[in-house]
């Protein structure tokens, strides 16, 4: 069992989360979270890197010179890969990198990821993470009490809630990602999890779902 200490928006310790990992994650498969974690990373490559074979490279197709009495090696047109402006020998063409992973695998690589922040104590636990006002620095001075500046941060709400990722967009290395759209990576980067009570709250009933498992 693991007592995660609840703050309120000022930074302020107002009471204790009792949560055992082991109800998000009975064990914690790291082959399985680093499979699912290159899954992402492949799947975010854009694969289009790109070069010219010497049939594509624009130029005309006579042979430079005659092939012998010229006294230099035989050469063929000014495209060849060889020479300079000629095409690639083993050109690069655009590749598609994404694949995926069987839906209960991606799902359960998410709730271990959880589990393992919990285990960690690093999960922080916002009593009310919502904001009347979209208000950058509501946000800044939440992480400044929690000493989270200059780290990264996911920050994870019950739901979407546009004054939250509105506020804190702007910040380098924060994210906000409502509960439902949680995935390993996403899980796994930051440094800090802040989660409001109502999301903590749905994630224990399980509802560790999948965005991932649709990536």
């Amino acid at each position: 069992m693991v007592s995660l200490p609840v703050y309120d928006k000022t930074g302020k310790e107002v009471g204790k989360y009792e949560i055992d990992p082991t109800e998000i994650a009975p064990k914690i498969n790291k082959q399985l979270l680093h499979d699912v974690v290159v899954m992402y990373q492949s799947n975010a490559r854009q694969g289009t890197h790109c070069s010219k074979t010497r049939g594509e490279v624009a130029g005309s197709t006579r042979k430079l010179y005659r092939q012998k009495g010229t006294g230099n090696a035989r050469a063929g047109s000014k495209k060849s890969g060889t020479r300079r402006g000629g095409g690639h020998i083993h050109a690069k063409h655009p590749v598609d990198y994404s694949y995926r992973m069987p839906k209960k695998m991606v799902r359960a690589a998410t709730r271990m990821a959880l589990a393992g922040k919990i285990a960690s104590e690093q999960v922080v636990v916002i009593d009310d993470l919502s904001f009347a006002e979209v208000k950058t620095r509501q946000v800044a001075s939440l992480l400044k009490a929690l000493s989270l500046q200059g780290k990264t941060a996911l920050i994870t709400t019950a739901g979407i809630d546009a004054n939250v990722y509105r506020s804190a967009r702007n910040i380098p290395g924060v994210q906000v990602l409502p509960a439902s759209d949680l995935n390993a990576l996403a899980l796994l980067r930051p440094d800090r999890v802040l989660v409001s009570k109502a999301a903590m709250d749905s994630l224990r009933a399980g509802q560790v779902t999948s965005a991932g498992a649709e990536a």
